[in-house]
C-alpha cells in the first residue's frame, strides 16, 4: 500500500473513532428521565425548534442557565422539559414560553464571569416523574474540592466536530485545581473566583482506548452536580472540549444566593424581558 493510501486509511479510522464517541464528550446516554430537572432551551429554525443550550429547573416556574446562551434576550426561544430524545414524541414533554429572562447584571462577555441567568416560565411546571426541580447549593454550603467527582449532562456536542446527540448524555468528571486553571498556560486572568473547573483525562499510564471526558458545545447552561445538588452551571464547555489545558469551566452557584433570591422575589411582569 502506498503512503497516500496509508494516510487516507488512518484518517478514515480516526474519523470513525470520533463519530462513534458515546456522549457529551466521553460520556454515556442517561437513563430516560433520570434527570427530570434538565431543560432544553430551543431556538426557532425554519419550521422547527433546534436545541441551543441547556438549563435546569430550580423552582416551579424557574429555570437556571448561563447568560451567554441568551445575551441579547429570549428572541423567540422556548424551554422544553420532560424529554429524553429531542426528536421523538414523548408524552412527558412540556414546552414553555419565556415570560422573563434575568441575565446577571455583572456578566462579563470577555471572560464569562458571572455567567448565570434565570428564566421565569410562562406558567408553573406540571411536576411529574419526568419534570421536577433540583436542589441547588446556597451560600454557606460546601462546594466540591479538588479531585472530587461531579457530574453533568446535556444534549451538547459529542466531539469538537460538532456531532450532536438526539438523547440526553451524562458524564462524571473531577474537580480540577482552581490555582492551575488560573495559570497563564491554562486560562490565566480570565479564570475568576466565581468559577470552578472540572474534566477527566486519561490516567497514567494511558490506555489509547480511553476517551477524554468533558462538557462541550450545546451543554452550556446545564448543571454541574455534587451528590445530587447543583453546584455549578456549565459556562465555557463549548471551548476546546476535552483538551488537557482547557478543562470545562462552571459558574459557582453558591456565590449568587442573594441575587437569585431577589430576582425570584420580583413582581411578575406581562411579557419577556
Amino acid at each position: 500500500m502506498e503512503k497516500t493510501d496509508l494516510l487516507l486509511a488512518a484518517a478514515l479510522f480516526v474519523s470513525a473513532l470520533i463519530s462513534h464517541t458515546e456522549g457529551i464528550m466521553g460520556g454515556r446516554e442517561a437513563a430516560p428521565h433520570s434527570r427530570p430537572y434538565m431543560a432544553s432551551i430551543q431556538m426557532p429554525e425554519d419550521e422547527t425548534m433546534k436545541h441551543e443550550c441547556g438549563g435546569f429547573v430550580i423552582a416551579d416556574q424557574w429555570v437556571m442557565t448561563a447568560v451567554h446562551c441568551m445575551p441579547t434576550g429570549a428572541n423567540g426561544r422556548k424551554v422544553v422539559l420532560g424529554v429524553h430524545s429531542l426528536s421523538e414524541p414523548e408524552e412527558t414533554k412540556q414546552t414553555f414560553d419565556i415570560l422573563e429572562l434575568h441575565n446577571h447584571p455583572d456578566f462579563n462577555s470577555d471572560n464569562f464571569d458571572n455567567d448565570i441567568a434565570l428564566i421565569k416560565l410562562d406558567r408553573p411546571i406540571n411536576a411529574t416523574e419526568a419534570v421536577r426541580a433540583v436542589e441547588y447549593l446556597r451560600a454557606g454550603g460546601t462546594n466540591p474540592t479538588i479531585d472530587q467527582e461531579v457530574e453533568t449532562a446535556g444534549w451538547g456536542s459529542l466531539d469538537d466536530l460538532g456531532s450532536r446527540p438526539d438523547k440526553l448524555m451524562e458524564v462524571v468528571v473531577d474537580v480540577f485545581s482552581s490555582g492551575r486553571c488560573g495559570r497563564g498556560d491554562y486560562f490565566g486572568r480570565k479564570f475568576t473566583s466565581n468559577m470552578m473547573c472540572a474534566h477527566r483525562l486519561c490516567p497514567t499510564p494511558c490506555d489509547q482506548s480511553y476517551r477524554k471526558q468533558d462538557s462541550c458545545d450545546g451543554d452550556s447552561g446545564g448543571p454541574l452536580l455534587f451528590n445530587g445538588v447543583a453546584v455549578g452551571i456549565t459556562s465555557n464547555g463549548g471551548k476546546k472540549c476535552g483538551q488537557i489545558k482547557k478543562p470545562g469551566i462552571y459558574t459557582i452557584i453558591s456565590h449568587y444566593t442573594e441575587w437569585i433570591d431577589s430576582t425570584m422575589a420580583l413582581q411578575p411582569t406581562t411579557g419577556p424581558n
